[in-house]
């Protein structure tokens, strides 16, 4: 973890892989929490040549290559939050096949209040 400052989170950002990019092989420089609207900030490192297809990729859908990276995030995440979703429902599916919808929430209510403990560094 590191600390940079600066005026805008951006800014610090870009601050910071000013300060590693000669020292670390990073790619991805991320905020530690949230903003107050729920969102870290992403300062993507890419390859010369992938920088390029994002920029016309970008022009193409008439976006700024910032713009462009943040819809295709939110797509991605979507699609794989709707195959995570599918895949439980299939899950509780095969499930209720071989029990009651009681028996499975009591077992799910069991599980849930004896996870283990996290853990700790």
């Amino acid at each position: 973890m590191a600390v940079a400052d600066g005026k805008t989170p951006e800014r610090a950002a870009h601050r910071l892989r000013q300060r590693l990019t000669g020292r670390l092989p990073i790619d991805v420089i991320t905020t530690h929490y949230p903003d107050a609207y729920g969102h870290v900030l992403l300062n993507i490192a890419f390859p010369p040549a992938a920088y390029t297809a994002l920029e016309r990729n970008a022009r193409h859908a008439g976006q700024s290559p910032e713009r462009y990276v943040h819809a295709a995030l939110h797509r991605a995440l979507a699609e794989h939050t709707a195959q995570e979703t599918d895949r439980l429902n299939r899950a509780v599916r095969q499930l209720l096949a071989h029990t009651s919808p009681a028996h499975l929430i009591a077992a799910v209510g069991h599980a849930l209040t004896h996870l283990p403990e996290s853990p700790r560094p």
